[in-house]
């Protein structure tokens, strides 16, 4: 019985795994929808593209909006099947169960805000303070959508049933690392749109006098210093976050993610200096985005591993869940009694 709790385990964790990498390609698709200006290439139209299922696709841009949308709709029947299978493979109250719901949850935020975009028009060469505003919060809604979805596949992976309150994660270091780097994704999103609708062609030499009021907003906070302050702020607070952890801890993956941390936001930080001095083209835009999602990640999981309050457990035959524990360092997917997936009735 164990045996076979645990390929089915295994199996949910692969899957889980699956739908966040297929989630992170459609976030970078949809920057490059973003980048590219292709946000209107449906019109004002949704869910149909131009009043169509299957458009014609004979503007570039079409294309470019159509295949984000049907890839959105892919990842959100997957993570509506990641939360069938959650809710009849552990019990109520599980941490699996817990985070595919907010998964689910998300996924659905995540589908209205981008209809929002499209139907209010904030695409394009839009250059509204709306816009500014609406990309923010697609912003912390993609992240805890991901966020989500990888501690579904962790805990999972980990065999891990009980979660750390949710309050955990907005308190102490771990919050301020948590917050910080929302704050710091989230005047990314912003300088981001400003490279969009301001690029090199009409950089310095744009006509200032003649912008809107929000236009000019967007084109200062592209030419100005806030993005990469918060960068040097919240870089360093990772890092000094990420090091104190690693020296606190002997468990073996609390190490492991606080080295990835680390590693990252150096990366990242070399990334940002390159976009600036190259006026951020579309191909690094999308690397510096990944980057961003993958150093979300790891904290996440670092922050999930930091705050862990128990042993995973290990489910016998039956109902009954017994108290095993299992060493921090054994290998989360090869150690049977550290399994804690359970099929409900």
């Amino acid at each position: 019985m164990e045996v076979n709790n645990q390929s089915r385990q295994r199996r949910f964790a692969a899957y889980a795994w699956f739908v966040t990498a297929l989630t992170l390609a459609v976030i970078l698709w949809g920057a490059f929808v973003r980048a590219s200006k292709s946000g209107d290439g449906c019109g004002a139209h949704w869910p149909l593209c131009n009043g169509s299922v299957v458009p014609d696709a004979s503007q570039a841009k079409t294309l470019v909006e159509f295949a984000h949308r049907a890839t959105s709709g892919v990842a959100f029947l997957l993570v509506v099947g990641l939360c069938v299978w959650a809710l009849r493979a552990f019990k109520r109250g599980h941490a699996v169960r817990w985070a595919a719901g907010l998964s689910g949850f998300f996924i659905v935020t995540e589908s209205l805000i981008g209809a929002g975009l499209v139907l209010l028009r904030l695409v394009g060469d839009n250059t509204s303070v709306t816009r500014a505003v609406y990309l923010s919060v697609h912003l912390v809604n993609t992240f805890l959508l991901v966020a989500a979805l990888a501690l579904t596949a962790w805990w999972a992976a980990r065999g891990v049933a009980e979660r750390p309150r949710a309050s955990d994660f907005f308190r102490g270091r771990v919050g301020v690392a948590l917050l910080g780097s929302l704050a710091l994704g989230v005047s990314g999103a912003v300088a981001a749109l400003g490279a969009t609708l301001f690029s090199e062609g009409g950089g310095a030499s744009a006509d200032v006098e003649s912008m809107s009021a929000a236009a000019r907003l967007l084109f200062s906070l592209r030419n100005y210093m806030l993005h990469p302050a918060l960068a040097v702020l919240v870089g360093g607070y990772l890092t000094y976050f990420a090091l104190t952890t690693l020296k606190a801890s002997g468990d073996r993956w609390v190490r492991r993610w606080a080295r990835w941390v680390v590693a990252l936001v150096s990366v990242q930080f070399a990334a940002g200096l390159l976009n600036a001095a190259l006026l951020a083209p579309v191909w690094l835009q999308l690397v510096h985005l990944l980057l961003a999602d993958l150093l979300w990640l790891a904290l996440v999981l670092l922050s999930a591993a930091t705050l862990s309050r128990t042993e995973p457990r290990a489910v016998a035959s039956g109902s009954a869940l017994l108290d095993q524990s299992v060493p921090s360092d054994a290998d989360p997917l090869a150690t049977a009694r550290g399994s804690v997936y359970q099929r409900t009735s």
